[in-house]
């Protein structure tokens, strides 16, 4: 049995056992005995961890949006899909989906990632390649709600796994980077589409069904693989040495990420009472509704300023690259300053603007209007990324983090099952109730984004005086986000 150099026994042993009164939880520093090199170890995590995870959340996007790009090869007409019932379709994932978030974010905490996030992957790319094969509006529509139920999982699962990985301050950009592959999935998409159309007649399937069953199978073979190189928590990943492994629960040291922390429902009450927990989930569902009608509206939309269906699939992909690019400098951005609320008031006032666009803009000019749906893609996606990734950065402990994560997807998806039924055919092409949704969203983001960077900093200055009176608490280990020496960031 291998054992550690001195120096790392006594790193790991400082960190266990330190009698010292610990200093204010800032992520700013960070005594480095052992020698190893800081930076060279975060790119070694994020070439481990980023790649992987991220592929998984393009797949999945992909498989929950794809249906926008199958209906202008033929979905609604092939089984006789209303206009209305094609929105249901919508709303029905999004059902599954919000009914089963928590409690998978559960099952994730008394599993493991290894085993968990492939598995929800195999099942849904099994239930994306169903749709494929759908004979009729019925087993359609069983299909949705089952993929909503598969894919629940994912986002919230992987964003408190990369919480168990990374310093607080690190987490947002690895979790934008994450989201991007939403973004991603969308340009993707449209590529996808446009090509996958050509195999119309191949055994005797319409395009549409192709799009499901071929990006259905890519999963699930994705899936499989996942099982390979999905790894679990850093105290047994494999491809760490026990000096790195030592390292970074040195680097983690203050956080929760090293508690062997016991399932408790009590830690998930402490989650459901706290209000900022629910300012969260209402900062994502205030972008969630324009998140989710842009992805699977945009070829519709896009259809009906005047352009064929092929056109339309193409013109997605420009909307989608610009939205990428931007939603990662404002990663960069963001971690570098330690700030959250301005980039999301930013962000999502670029939003605004494409909306503004969409709705003013005149009809015989689509060039105008389709320049709106750039300025609403680049503002909403690096807008949501942060969202998503601020409870995981200002939650401690490892329950009530993981709820809280699962609270915000699950009331940020409320605002996407309204979403869905907005878009209706009969006010094609202007979609004034639609956009016009998404616009008051938007400015109510503005409101709760304002109102959280308020709450969050009177919060900090309360701790700061408490500090300052001398109040210090005995445990060393900083166990919630209500102890004095946590800061919220803002």
């Amino acid at each position: 049995m291998s054992t550690l150099p001195e120096n790392e026994k006594l790193a790991l042993e400082n960190h266990r056992n330190a009698s010292a009164a610990p200093s204010l939880v800032s992520d700013e520093s960070l005594v480095n005995p052992t020698g190893i090199n800081e930076k060279a170890l975060l790119r070694k995590l994020d070439l481990k961890l980023l790649p992987p995870l991220t592929l998984l959340y393009l797949l999945s996007f992909l498989d929950r949006s794809n249906i926008g790009n199958a209906k202008l090869d033929g979905l609604t007409k092939d089984l006789h899909i209303t206009g209305n019932q094609y929105l249901f379709a919508l709303t029905i994932y999004f059902i599954g989906y919000v009914l089963f978030e928590i409690p998978c974010n559960i099952i994730l905490k008394r599993t493991t990632p290894k085993l968990w996030l492939p598995t929800l992957m195999l099942l849904w790319g099994i239930v994306a390649t169903l749709m494929g094969v759908s004979q009729n509006f019925g087993g359609f529509l069983t299909a949705r709600f089952f993929l909503g139920v598969t894919e629940s999982g994912l986002f919230p699962g992987v964003v408190f796994y990369l919480s168990m990985w990374y310093k607080r301050t690190e987490s947002h950009y690895r979790v934008a980077l994450f989201f991007s592959a939403a973004s991603l999935a969308g340009a993707f998409g449209g590529i996808f589409a446009y090509g996958i159309g050509f195999m119309k007649g191949v055994a005797n399937y319409n395009g549409w069904r192709w799009i499901f069953i071929l990006e259905g199978l890519l999963t699930v073979v994705i899936a499989l693989l996942a099982y390979l190189f999905i790894h679990n928590y850093p105290s047994t990943a494999p491809f760490l040495s026990e000096p790195e492994r030592a390292f970074i629960h040195a680097r983690l040291k203050g956080t929760d990420a090293n508690n062997s922390e016991p399932f408790a429902w009590t830690n998930v009450l402490a989650a459901l009472k706290d209000y900022k927990c629910w300012l969260y989930g209402l900062g994502f569902h205030t972008m969630s509704l324009p998140l989710y009608t842009l992805s699977l509206f945009l070829p519709t939309i896009i259809t009906e300023l005047g352009y064929t269906a092929a056109q339309a699939q193409l013109l997605t992909v420009p909307p989608y690259a610009v939205a990428t690019i931007l939603t990662v400098i404002v990663a960069i951005l963001a971690e570098k300053t330690h700030r959250r609320s301005p980039f999301i008031l930013a962000s999502s006032s670029l939003a605004i603007i494409g909306y503004i666009i969409l709705l003013t803009a005149p009809t015989k000019k689509p060039g105008i209007s389709y320049l709106g749906t750039i300025f609403a893609a680049a503002g909403i996606y690096p807008s949501c990324a942060i969202v998503l990734s601020w409870a995981t950065a200002n939650v401690s402990g490892q329950t009530k983090r993981a709820t809280a994560t699962a609270m915000t997807i699950t009331i940020g998806n409320l605002g996407a099952v309204l979403g869905t039924q907005l878009y209706r055919p009969k006010t094609s092409p202007r979609w004034h109730l639609g956009h016009g949704f998404a616009l008051g969203y938007l400015v109510a983001n503005l409101l709760v984004t304002a109102t959280l960077w308020v709450s969050l900093r009177r919060e900090n200055r309360i701790k700061s005086e408490r500090r300052e009176g001398g109040e210090v608490p005995e445990e060393e280990v900083v166990r919630s986000d209500e102890d004095v020496r946590w800061e919220f960031q803002t």
